[in-house]
């Protein structure tokens, strides 16, 4: 039997599976459920588990940190029952599924590399806009090994070109300028009309909130952008890695907060 995560509420995941089950697409899901989580508490680590400490899987509805925000509200969009969303959330922290604390996706580079290998998202990849490398040793995370990985992000003026490419519920990284990590926040892209909107669980704020993309780029240094794009969930969960390519124009024009 598959472990039930701690502090699931069944009732409320049922509830909120119903609210999102007339939308067609994944991003549709994702942009009625992200809007129902707009001020809830921020919680700084929310999950229970360290290198001297079992890890306990955890589904709380009740707060979030940045990432356990998109991993919830992705995790719901991709279920149609209670059992299903456990699963997906599951698939969607760990590496195979492995509930183990050094198998967590601790580093959002590592989430993004797994979370392609197991189809559950596509990186964002535009020919026409280039991308910039930044080598980076992570090692943040207290008990972790340093890595070495290299981070390829768009820089943070080509942004204005970039967003007429998003859509509903993509998933944006924002790639960190320290030498030692590779991502300092994340967040969900949404667009009501013409303007581009970020959904995200905020420290500063104390919980998550709604706003316009532009503004969090003018007030946050970094070192660029990454985007994934959700995919729609199938039964098998072994996939190849691959990007999500598009071309110019192919949606009207929306403007990053202007």
């Amino acid at each position: 039997m598959k472990p039930q995560p701690r502090g699931l509420n069944r009732r409320r995941v049922e509830q909120l599976l119903s609210e999102a089950q007339d939308e067609d697409s994944v991003g549709g899901r994702i942009q009625v459920v992200s809007r129902h989580f707009l001020g809830y508490p921020y919680k700084a680590n929310p999950l229970a588990g360290s290198a001297d400490s079992a890890e306990v899987f955890t589904a709380s509805l009740e707060g979030f940190d940045c990432v356990t925000y998109i991993e919830t509200v992705l995790a719901l969009a991709r279920a149609s029952t209670v059992n299903k969303f456990a699963e997906a959330l599951r698939q969607i922290r760990y590496q195979e599924g492995d509930i183990q604390w050094q198998r967590r996706n601790h580093y959002m580079t590592l989430w993004i590399r797994n979370n392609i290998r197991n189809g559950i998202v596509s990186r964002l990849s535009v020919p026409a806009i280039p991308e910039i490398s930044h080598e980076r040793v992570l090692n943040v995370v207290p008990g972790l090994a340093a890595q070495r990985t290299v981070v390829k992000c768009v820089p943070k003026q080509a942004m204005p070109k970039l967003a007429t490419h998003l859509q509903n519920g993509d998933l944006i990284f924002f790639v960190s300028t320290r030498k030692n990590l590779d991502v300092f926040h994340t967040g969900i892209i949404v667009f009501p009309g013409a303007t581009v909107l970020l959904r995200h669980a905020s420290r500063s704020r104390g919980f998550v909130v709604e706003q316009r993309l532009s503004e969090f780029l003018k007030a946050n240094r970094m070192s660029g952008v990454l985007v994934v794009r959700p995919q729609t969930a199938r039964p098998s969960t072994q996939f190849p890695m691959k990007e999500t390519r598009t071309t110019p124009a192919v949606r009207p024009t929306q403007r990053i907060g202007m």
